[in-house]
C-alpha cells in the first residue's frame, strides 16, 4: 500500500509531534511513508520522521502533481477541501484526515470530501458522528507522551520569552525585533523552588487552552490561599499573553513565567500538579501524558477529553468547571491537598492508564487503522 502523510503547518506544535510519533509507529509496522511538508517549514528536517521521503511544497495546490504511485492513501494532518480532493480521487487516491481538533465552534463541512475521518480522542470522535460524519473511523487513536525532543538535553531551567511571535502581523514583526534585544539585556534568571502548593502550566499559550477564561474563573481562588504558587513553562502570541497575564493579576508576583523549555523532563518533577486549561476546544492534551509519564499528577476540569486521559485520585483530580460553580470545587479540592485530606497522587502506580498511552498501545491502534485503509 503507498501512503503518503501531509502537514503543511509552519509552525511547530502538537500535530507535528503527533505526525512524527505516527511515522514512527508506520515504520516499526513495515509500512513506508512520504510526508509532504510545507517549503517554509524547514524544523521537519531536525526530527524523526519515520519518512522514506520528505517533499516540501508551497500549498495543497502542489500536491496532485507530485511523483508519487497511484493508487495511494494520502492522510492528511493539515485538511484541504474542495475541487482539489475531488481531483485527487479521481486519480485513484484515497483521502483520510486526522481531526486533532475537537469540532466545537469550528467549520467542518471540508470534511464530508474525506473517506475516512481518525479522532484523536472520544470526545473528538463523538463530535464527529453528532454531526453526521459517519466515515469516521471507530477506535480514537489518542496518542504517546513524547519527551525526546531536538536539543533537549540541559536540566538548568532558565527564564525565556514568554513570546512567540506570528511574523504574519506587523506588530508581531515589529515586536520580533525589539523584544529579543530587551531579552538579551536582561540577567539570566534560573529556576528557584518556592515553598508551598506550586501548580503549573506546561504548555503554548493558545486561544484553544482558553486560558484567560480559566484564570478569569479561578485567579480570585488562587489568590485566596498564599500557599498556592503558580509557574508557566510556555510562550504565545502576544494577545493570549496578555490576556492571560491580566487575568492572573490577582496573584502578583505568585506568578512567574519562564517561557517555552526545550527539556519538559527537568519540568514536570518541579510541580506539585500540573493545570490544564478548559476543555471544549481541547483534543487531547499531550501534555497530561507527558506530565503523567514524568510522575506528575494532573489538576483538570471534570470534562472530555480530560476524563479519558486522567485517572481520578490516580493520576490527579478532576475538578467541576469552575465557571459553572464559581470555582467552589477547585477551592475545595486545593483547602483538601493543602491541609494533607487528600494525597498527591503517584501517577507511575497507574500502570494499566499509563500503558493506554505507551508506544506499544498506541503501534497496536495504527496498526489496526493500517488494516481498515487496506481493506477499503
Amino acid at each position: 500500500m503507498d501512503l503518503l502523510q501531509i502537514n503543511l503547518q509552519e509552525g511547530f506544535g502538537g500535530g507535528e509531534v503527533y505526525t512524527c510519533f505516527l511515522g514512527k509507529a508506520l515504520r516499526d509496522l513495515g509500512q513506508p511513508f512520504d510526508l509532504v511538508v510545507s517549503r517554509n517549514a524547514r524544523w521537519w528536517r531536525e526530527h524523526d520522521t519515520g519518512a522514506r521521503h520528505i517533499h516540501p511544497v508551497s500549498s495543497h495546490q502542489d500536491i496532485p502533481d507530485l511523483p508519487f504511485a497511484r493508487p495511494a492513501w494520502l492522510i492528511y494532518h493539515t485538511p484541504d477541501g474542495g475541487e482539489r480532493l475531488r481531483q485527487l480521487q479521481e486519480q485513484g487516491c484515497r483521502l483520510a484526515s486526522f481531526v486533532h481538533m475537537p469540532l466545537y465552534q469550528r467549520r467542518f463541512e471540508h470534511f464530508r470530501g474525506y473517506d475516512l475521518l481518525v479522532a484523536v480522542s472520544g470526545y473528538v470522535l463523538s463530535g464527529l458522528l453528532e454531526r453526521g460524519l459517519t466515515q469516521a473511523y471507530p477506535e480514537p487513536l489518542y496518542g504517546v507522551a513524547h519527551l525526546d525532543r531536538p536539543g533537549a538535553s540541559s536540566d538548568r531551567i532558565v527564564a525565556h520569552s514568554r513570546y512567540s511571535w506570528d511574523t504574519r502581523k506587523v506588530r508581531d514583526r515589529v515586536l520580533s525585533w525589539v523584544h529579543p534585544l530587551w531579552q538579551a539585556c536582561q540577567p539570566s534568571r534560573p529556576y528557584t523552588p518556592r515553598a508551598g502548593l506550586t501548580l503549573g502550566i506546561v504548555s503554548r499559550i493558545t486561544p484553544i487552552k482558553q486560558f484567560p477564561a480559566l484564570f478569569q474563573a479561578i485567579a480570585p481562588t488562587l489568590a485566596a490561599r498564599p500557599k498556592v504558587n503558580l509557574e508557566i513553562f510556555g510562550s504565545g502570541g502576544y494577545a493570549s499573553v496578555r490576556d492571560t497575564r491580566q487575568a492572573l493579576a490577582p496573584l502578583g508576583n505568585r506568578v512567574r513565567w519562564w517561557g517555552e523549555q526545550h527539556d519538559v523532563r527537568h519540568v514536570y518533577p518541579l510541580l506539585d500538579y500540573l493545570l490544564t486549561g478548559l476543555p471544549e476546544k481541547e483534543a487531547l492534551g499531550l501534555n497530561i501524558l507527558e506530565a503523567q509519564i514524568c510522575g506528575t499528577p494532573v489538576l483538570a476540569p471534570r470534562a472530555p477529553p480530560f476524563s479519558e486521559t486522567i485517572a481520578e485520585a490516580r493520576t490527579g483530580y478532576l475538578y467541576p468547571d469552575p465557571r459553572q460553580d464559581g470555582a467552589r470545587g477547585l477551592a475545595d479540592l486545593l483547602d483538601d491537598l493543602l491541609d494533607g485530606k487528600r494525597a498527591r497522587p503517584d501517577p507511575l502506580l497507574a500502570v494499566d492508564h499509563l500503558a493506554r498511552f505507551s508506544e506499544a498501545a498506541f503501534r497496536d491502534r495504527v496498526a489496526r487503522l493500517l488494516s481498515a485503509l487496506q481493506a477499503t
